[in-house]
């Protein structure tokens, strides 16, 4: 045998035979001949002939049209029937233009046709030593594919052509009623569209969500999360997924990829964003108390208590808690655009204003060059961050769970704040 992967596939049909053949209470003579008859059938010499023959019975595609309707495929079954579809395969060129199509995403084509052939897929689909699968070696007559058609009696070319049938797209392009079909309009005519689905590209999709939320490092930052542990990463959820099914209860009828991943694929949420009113009002009297208030940060006020809680003290730990503190700094200066912003499209304080100096020079858009070159208002805003964040910690977690801070803890957070003060010009 060429090859160690051809030598594994026939080494495991023939076990596979073997298992749901053999019973416990058959005669020695009987194991036997099951076993001679085994060995016959998946001799290569009779195997490949047998195999050529079945694959045209398949037919290599990018884009199956039994995705659309099962009924359609390959086969003179169903071109008497007037569901035959030409079998598309996509040889687009890739090109980094942003968007996401067939051409852009390296996927493997897909096959559809006879499910009792595909075992003759799978062969053919086995990657030799070089790399290649074993299509492109008989397309290539490569020497391992001549050595493997090389045994008594064998016909190279009629084999080659069998197996090669495969990838016959024919030179008609045929569709069908069952298809999904639009007119488009070109010049003063239509070009008639049928829609088919790019089976790589689906199944690819679905490998990279369940990545996302079933890999393994995603399993051990659950478990943390169960147990209220500490994880330096944390994971990705994917919200409002569907998962469609193709085929039913038989999903080989489809295709070789739907088969393989049990007629499952995944759909992402796909509808217009839910546009708010934007109800943004100038803060008063204070921006701690009317725009940012304590429990529009309580998620991250939770997981600094939970930072807080652990005994340790190490410079994992302090890096962690320093990104909390940069998350609260963070919506500060989201709501502080958010203010600059509808202040100039007009909406401005009323003159009884009774906001701090320091908050107006920060938010109102006739002391932008006061903001620029002065810096005893940024030092008063930092200090009102550090206050807004110990205290709104004390606030959301409660008097009697909530841990005291230290002056030296106070001096770093304010040190921290300082570091990054220039955001707030």
């Amino acid at each position: 045998m060429p090859d160690a992967a051809i030598r594994d596939f026939f080494l495991e049909r023939k076990e596979g035979k073997l298992k749901k053949s053999l019973k416990p209470d058959m005669s020695e003579a009987e194991r036997l001949a099951i076993k001679a008859s085994c060995e016959e059938e998946f001799d290569p010499a009779n195997w490949l002939p047998a195999a050529a023959k079945r694959a045209g019975q398949l037919a290599i595609a990018t884009h199956p049209s039994t995705f659309s309707h099962p009924s359609t495929g390959i086969g003179p079954k169903n071109r008497k029937n007037n569901t035959y579809v030409s079998p598309i395969v996509f040889k687009g060129e890739s090109r980094a233009n942003g968007f996401l199509h067939s051409g852009n995403v390296a996927v493997e084509s897909d096959a559809l046709g006879n499910a009792a052939a595909l075992d003759v897929y799978k062969f053919l689909s086995l990657i030799m030593v070089d790399g290649r699968s074993l299509l492109i070696h008989i397309a290539n007559d490569t020497p391992l594919a001549q050595q493997l058609f090389t045994f008594p009696d064998a016909d190279y070319q009629a084999l080659k052509s069998g197996f090669m049938a495969m990838m016959n797209q024919g030179q008609e392009s045929i569709t069908s009623t069952r298809i999904k079909q639009v007119f488009f309009p070109v010049a003063e005519d239509y070009h008639l569209l049928s829609i088919l689905t790019a089976a790589g590209v689906v199944f690819e999709l679905r490998k990279r969500i369940d990545d996302i939320r079933f890999g393994d490092d995603v399993k051990q930052a659950r478990e943390l999360k169960r147990k209220g542990e500490y994880h330096a990463e944390g994971y990705k959820e994917i919200y409002n997924l569907t998962t469609i099914g193709y085929g039913g209860t038989k999903p080989q009828n489809i295709s070789v990829l739907n088969n393989r991943n049990g007629g499952k694929a995944h759909l992402l949420l796909s509808a217009p964003p839910q546009l708010e009113k934007r109800d943004i009002r100038f803060p008063s009297t204070s921006f701690f108390e009317q725009t940012l208030r304590y429990r529009d940060c309580r998620d991250v006020f939770l997981k600094l208590h939970k930072l807080y809680s652990q005994s340790s003290n190490n410079l994992r730990l302090r890096e962690a808690r320093d990104r909390f503190y940069l998350a609260i700094l963070d919506r500060v200066v989201e709501r502080m655009y958010q203010l600059r912003t509808v202040t100039e499209e007009g909406i401005k304080p009323d003159s009884s204003n009774a906001l701090p100096l320091s908050e107006r020079i920060w938010l109102l858009p006739e002391y932008q060059s006061t903001r620029q070159t002065e810096d005893d208002w940024l030092d008063d805003m930092t200090k009102a961050i550090t206050r807004f964040i110990f205290a709104g910690y004390k606030n959301q977690i409660g008097e009697e769970r909530h841990i005291m801070m230290s002056d030296a803890e106070a001096k770093a957070l304010n040190s921290l704040v300082q570091k990054h003060r220039e955001v707030l010009r």
